[in-house]
C-alpha cells in the first residue's frame, strides 16, 4: 500500500527510524506539507499519516485512492473524521502515548514559576551571585508546593498522573470532569476531591488545564473565571491554546490578578510577535515541546504503525469515527 506522511518532522526529526512503517507499504515522508500542496501529495495515498496538516471535507472526498487516515497525535481535530466516517474511511490516533511527558512539564513550568530557577541561573551567569554580599540571594518570591492545592480541570490520563506527582509534593488535589466515573478509575482513592468548576478556581494554589478543546471549553478561563481565582494562584496549560482567553489572561497577569502563568500551548502556533502574553515576566511559555521527548516520539512511533498494521491485518485499532 502506498503510505504517505504529510508533516513526519516533528514526530522525527532525524533522531528515529522509519523502518516501523516502511515495512507495512511504500512509504513516503514529507517533512511538512503546506496547504497548497497537500492535494498533490495525498493523490493517489492508499493511507495517509498527519499531524497538523488539515484534511477538510473537501479534499477527502476527492481522494478515490484513500482507504485508512492516521493522525500522528492523540488530538483529530485536524481532520473532518464525519467525512471520512461517511466514505467508509477510519481514521485513527494515538491516545496516552505522551502522558509521561506532558505530566513531567506541568511541574517543570510550576516548578518554574514557584523556584524561578532559569532567572536566578540567568542572573548567576551574569554575574550577580559573585557580586552578592550574602551567601545567598533572590529577587522574586520563592513558593513551596507542600501544603498547597492543585486543581486539575480534566481527568484523562494525564491530569491522573498529574494528580499523582501533586500528591507526592504533598498537594491537596481537587479535581472537575465531565466524567465522573473516573472518579473510581483513577484508582486514587481519598486523596482526590471532585468538585465543581468554581470551587476548584476559587480554592486552588494552582489550576492545570487537561480538557479536550470543544466548543464548550474554549475559552473556558476568561476574565470571569479568572476573577473567582487567587490572586496567588498560577495556571498552568499544557492542554491546548484555546482554553484560555489571552487577552484576558494577558490583562489579568498585568493587573497583578493572577500571580502567574506557565504555558506549554497558545491559540495560534507559532504565535504572532505581538501576542501580549510573550512579554510579560510572570508568564513562562514554552513552544509546544511538552509531548516531544524521545521516549514520547518513540512510543507515537510504535502505535502509529501497530495502527497501520491493524488496518491492513483487517482489525483496525484506535478508530475515532466508528462506522458500526
Amino acid at each position: 500500500m502506498e503510505i504517505v506522511v504529510l508533516d513526519g518532522h516533528t514526530l522525527n526529526p532525524g533522531d528515529l527510524s522509519w523502518e516501523s512503517l516502511e515495512e507495512l507499504g511504500r512509504l513516503t515522508v514529507y517533512p511538512r506539507t503546506a496547504p497548497n500542496q497537500v492535494r498533490e501529495r495525498a493523490n493517489g495515498a492508499q493511507m495517509l499519516l498527519t499531524n497538523k496538516v488539515i484534511l477538510d471535507r473537501e479534499l477527502i472526498l476527492e481522494l478515490p485512492d484513500l482507504k485508512y487516515i492516521g493522525v500522528l497525535a492523540t488530538g483529530v481535530n485536524v481532520v473532518d473524521v464525519e467525512a471520512a466516517r461517511q466514505r467508509g474511511i477510519p481514521v485513527t490516533n494515538v491516545p496516552g502515548y505522551s502522558t509521561p511527558s506532558v505530566a513531567q512539564t506541568v511541574f517543570a513550568l510550576l516548578l518554574e514559576l514557584a523556584q524561578h530557577v532559569a532567572h536566578h541561573g540567568h542572573l548567576v551567569r551574569l554575574g550577580h551571585w559573585c557580586e552578592a554580599e550574602d551567601f545567598s540571594f533572590w529577587d522574586r518570591p520563592l513558593v513551596e508546593l507542600s501544603g498547597l492545592t492543585m486543581g486539575i480541570v480534566g481527568f484523562g490520563r494525564i491530569g491522573q498522573r498529574v494528580a499523582r506527582i501533586a500528591s507526592s509534593f504533598g498537594m491537596t488535589v481537587l479535581v472537575h470532569t465531565s466524567h465522573p466515573e473516573k472518579r473510581r478509575d483513577a484508582g486514587l482513592g481519598e486523596e482526590v476531591r471532585f468538585v465543581p468548576l468554581e470551587e476548584l478556581l476559587g480554592t486552588s494554589d494552582v489550576v492545570s488545564l487537561h480538557c479536550p478543546l470543544t466548543p464548550q471549553t474554549e475559552r473556558m478561563i476568561d476574565s470571569e473565571r479568572i476573577a473567582l481565582m487567587k490572586k496567588s494562584a498560577f495556571l498552568i496549560n499544557t492542554g491546548r491554546g484555546p482554553l484560555i482567553d489571552e487577552a484576558d489572561l494577558a490583562e489579568a497577569l498585568k493587573a497583578g490578578r493572577l500571580a502567574g502563568a506557565g504555558l506549554d500551548v497558545l491559540s495560534q502556533e507559532p504565535p504572532p510577535r505581538e501576542n501580549p502574553l510573550l512579554a510579560l515576566t510572570n508568564c513562562f511559555i514554552t513552544p509546544h515541546q511538552a509531548w516531544a521527548t524521545k521516549a514520547s516520539r518513540q512510543r507515537l512511533m510504535a502505535e502509529v504503525a501497530a495502527n497501520v498494521k491493524a488496518f491492513q491485518e483487517g482489525a483496525p485499532r484506535n478508530v475515532v469515527n466508528p462506522t458500526d
